[in-house]
């Protein structure tokens, strides 16, 4: 095994992952809790807990699914797992819901709806458009990190991980270049909850989420009255069954997508180039014949890193799943970064193994079904593209130093990490 940690075994009766200390823990520890919770009890119930300077009370509680199986039965199962009700654990309004989460907080016919209008600015046409985006903006980022930095050293996240998928989500909406460090602070506000660095008190978090709605709303109505050559005018613009999309949903839409295109990718590339820095014949097997280890290179990284923790669903009916019986009403929060550590799955899945075959399919874009994620394949792009330029031109970068994790039940975030190259 070459994966860099022993795992400890921990007691069922130690874990809790409602408690706030539990995501401050030791990775291996963590990644120990959940063998325990896959071997012993993959619905463990959990009570919620109240979070400082929410206004909203803790909720009824929750079933951890931790099981990689169980999760694509949760995923592609809409009817008897609904998504309207939230996909974060704690409760809100629906209208709260939708406002932070547009269409992952839907279910048909909104949902339906809101996709098939949205999906027009993500046409094979579009993303082939963005891909050619992709590689300017990797050999651009790298021009310039070459120039600014003669002493090769650096900070990874922000200097290279971070820039790409920024520029290119940025780039398909038609945000100017003067409005990217903005983005970026409100995306990383937006999903930094819990995390003191980013989010102050529950207060900001909405007064940021308000400012990009406005941002968005005031985008969309612009490319309605003048168009451009972007996805937001794609989307402003399409109409399907008689129907557009209003400045509001595409206000809550451009969160969500502005949101998880940038965080998301940035972290699979930042976690990515930790594995290839600590497995140094894993990145000399894909580097030494790139294309053909790519694709499985590449959902490697997205399993090993899951940069998204959990998404939540609701039962709306009673039902059953590998024996185990949920009431109507039940919250299942489906814990992606276990699912993709399920040794009933995966084949030694603590090593870290550009040539794992795809199939079967890691859980990290979502496991199917009508939520799985929209930007999938644009984000393994930009994560190839931004490998394949560092293989290129700068090989004998590595990280130098331990990362500064985010602290975060939801996102497996890194906020800054060291880097050198010669």
């Amino acid at each position: 095994m070459n994966s860099p940690f022993a795992l400890p075994t921990v007691a069922l009766a130690d874990i809790d992952l409602s408690d706030p200390e539990f995501w401050l823990k030791d990775r291996a520890w963590r990644d120990g809790a959940f063998k325990t919770l896959r071997d012993e009890s993959p619905f463990q119930f959990f009570e919620e807990r109240v979070i400082e300077g929410a206004p909203f009370p803790p909720g009824p509680g929750y079933r951890a699914v931790t099981r990689h199986d169980d999760i694509w039965h949760i995923s592609r199962n809409p009817q008897l797992f609904c998504s309207g009700k939230g996909s974060n654990i704690g409760d809100l309004p629906v209208e709260m819901n939708e406002f932070f989460g547009s269409m992952i907080n839907m279910d048909d016919p909104k949902h339906f709806r809101l996709r098939n209008i949205v999906s027009r600015g993500f046409t094979p046409k579009e993303i082939g458009r963005v891909e050619d985006q992709v590689k300017i903006r990797a050999k651009r980022l790298v021009d310039e990190l070459l120039e600014r930095f003669p002493k090769g050293e650096c900070d990874f996240v922000e200097e290279i991980a971070a820039p790409l998928p920024l520029g290119i989500i940025c780039d398909m909406m038609g945000i100017p270049e003067e409005d990217h460090k903005k983005i970026f602070h409100w995306t990383n506000v937006i999903l930094g909850v819990g995390d003191p660095e980013f989010v102050g008190s529950y207060e900001e978090l909405m007064s940021v989420a308000l400012e990009m709605f406005m941002y968005a709303q005031a985008l969309g109505e612009s490319r309605v009255a003048n168009p451009q050559d972007d996805v937001t005018s794609a989307m402003m613009n399409a109409v399907v069954d008689g129907e557009r999309l209003t400045a509001q949903e595409f206000g809550s839409f451009f969160i969500l997508l502005v949101v998880a295109g940038n965080e998301t990718t940035r972290n699979a590339i930042s976690h990515g180039m930790k594995l290839l820095t600590d497995h140094p014949d894993q990145k000399a097997i894909w580097f030494s014949d790139f294309e053909t280890h790519a694709k499985s290179a590449v959902e490697e990284i997205v399993r090993y890193a899951t940069p998204v923790i959990h998404f939540r669903r609701t039962a709306t009916e009673d039902t059953e799943i590998a024996g185990q019986k949920l009431a109507a009403g039940d919250k299942v929060v489906m814990f992606y970064s276990s699912g993709n550590r399920d040794e009933r799955v995966f084949a030694d899945p603590f090593k870290f193994d550009v040539t794992r075959p795809v199939t079967p399919a890691q859980v990290g874009f979502g496991a199917g079904g009508p939520h799985f994620c929209l930007g999938a394949n644009l984000a393994r792009r930009e994560v190839a593209v931004m490998f394949d330029e560092i293989r290129r031109r700068m090989p004998d970068l590595r990280i130098t130093g331990e990362p500064a994790y985010l602290q975060s039940a939801f996102i497996n975030g890194i906020k800054r990490m060291p880097c050198a190259w010669n």
